[in-house]
């Protein structure tokens, strides 16, 4: 009975890896249309190759992208035109950039990495009063919802690979060459951090293993 499911688990493993595409990239419009039309900065925690940043600064005075790891950090500078707005800091993101605030912060796919409860309080302190704070994340799947919405990922995932790669073999995308680590936290725990951290903050499950947060700080606060 497992067999052939480990039969077309190895095929799938194979065939993605063939084909590959950047499920984070895949959000970056979704990204876009939670934000102002124009903002003065912008913070891009967990900058990988610097994708993310470069599309911020079509709207922003300047962008700072962070990731704690220097080689793909070194990647987004060598992707970055010189006279770009946007500026790549090597460095653990609980500590840079001391700076700010930011009219808008985003983080994708890096917060699993990181004290959860701590970093979306250490963001929500670096947000200026009235910005705009976006978490794409990852949850581990724990609930029914999250295998039927896995499931789900799984055929429109071999379908987006097929759409975005016109079927054929391509060269992994320098995003995805960054370091990874799985998520440890169900939807229902982010939830409750969430909640306390960031009141009145919108979390969505999403397909292909992701939820969002979007939270907009109140002037008044």
């Amino acid at each position: 009975m497992m067999r052939p499911l480990t039969h077309v688990l190895t095929a799938l493993d194979r065939f993605h890896a063939a084909r590959p595409w950047d499920h984070n990239a895949h959000y970056h419009p979704w990204i876009l249309r939670q934000l102002p039309a124009r903002y003065g900065s912008a913070l891009d925690v967990g900058a990988g190759s610097g994708d993310l940043a470069r599309l911020l600064a079509s709207r922003a005075g300047s962008v700072r992208g962070v990731d704690a790891d220097p080689a793909i950090v070194e990647q987004a500078r060598q992707h970055t035109a010189p006279d770009s707005r946007v500026t790549f800091t090597a460095g653990d993101a609980m500590v840079e950039p001391a700076a700010g605030p930011f009219d808008v912060i985003t983080c994708v796919a890096v917060i699993h990495h990181l004290p959860f409860g701590d970093a979306l309080a250490r963001l929500r302190g670096l947000l200026a009063p009235g910005g705009t704070l976006v978490v794409v994340g990852l949850a581990r799947p724990h609930s029914p919802v999250d295998h039927l919405l896995g499931a789900a990922a799984t055929a429109a995932n071999v379908a987006m690979a097929l759409l975005k790669n016109r079927g054929r073999r391509v060269v992994r995308p320098v995003a995805m060459t960054a370091s990874t680590r799985p998520a440890s936290m169900t939807f229902d725990e982010i939830a409750r951090h969430v909640r306390r951290e960031l009141p009145g903050a919108r979390l969505r499950r999403r397909l292909f293993w992701r939820y969002t947060v979007v939270w907009r700080d109140r002037p008044e606060r």
